[in-house]
């Protein structure tokens, strides 16, 4: 398998973190929608990272989607998603929220970089900023209550997903972020970044190598 994409993007590097711990062999090619856009076209049109080439050259999209795919291929030897619906729906609510909260973030970022400062529309900024801050304000809550695991063997997509993400946002939009508001988010993301499999994919324009 081949992974398409830059590890700046939270998409991305939450497959590649997802794809180790899971115990998925891949490579991973860095290369950008934006500056290598032809290069990204040739191997998908649709140009979107994430983008995973399988053993059979089928390509697939969407981070959420890549990874039910490498569930399934990992299964029954190891699941990122708890099998109980409890405990399933709690790991859901975790992962929407982490997932909303990037979203936004990505919609921040996208705003600055492809838009005159002179073209922003500041009410749209400031409806995209508290929908991120909201969804930070629950993460914290949902944190606070329900630590999540920080470790490879038990780590679950939740965890991948929260970490990944903070660590974006505060990459990226760190002057909308109050991060100490925030100090379970911030230290979950401090271990989970210290684990091999993060170490291995971080956050930048570099390429994911095996550790063999």
């Amino acid at each position: 398998m081949q992974l398409i994409g830059m590890l700046d993007s939270p998409y991305v590097r939450r497959v590649a973190i997802s794809l180790q711990l899971l115990g998925l062999r891949f490579e991973h090619q860095s290369i950008s929608v934006f500056r290598t856009y032809e290069q990204f076209r040739q191997i998908n049109p649709v140009v979107k990272a994430p983008s995973l080439v399988c053993d059979d050259g089928t390509v697939l999209m969407d981070s959420t989607l890549i990874i039910d795919y490498a569930e399934a291929l990992a299964a029954p030897r190891r699941s990122l998603m708890p099998a109980g619906v409890a405990a399933r729906q709690q790991e859901l609510r975790v992962i929407g929220l982490a997932l909303a909260a990037i979203d936004k973030g990505v919609q921040i970022v996208y705003e600055r970089m492809v838009r005159p400062p002179e073209k922003l529309h500041e009410p749209w900024m400031a409806r995209v900023s508290s929908q991120m801050l909201a969804a930070l304000d629950l993460l914290e809550a949902e944190l606070k209550a329900r630590p999540l695991a920080a470790d490879s063997e038990a780590m679950g997509q939740a965890g991948v997903t929260v970490a990944v993400g903070w660590n974006f946002l505060l990459e990226m939009v760190s002057d909308v972020i109050p991060a100490a508001s925030y100090p379970a988010l911030q230290e979950y993301s401090h271990r989970a970044e210290s684990l091999k499999e993060f170490k291995a994919a971080p956050f930048g324009d570099s390429t994911y190598r095996h550790a063999d």
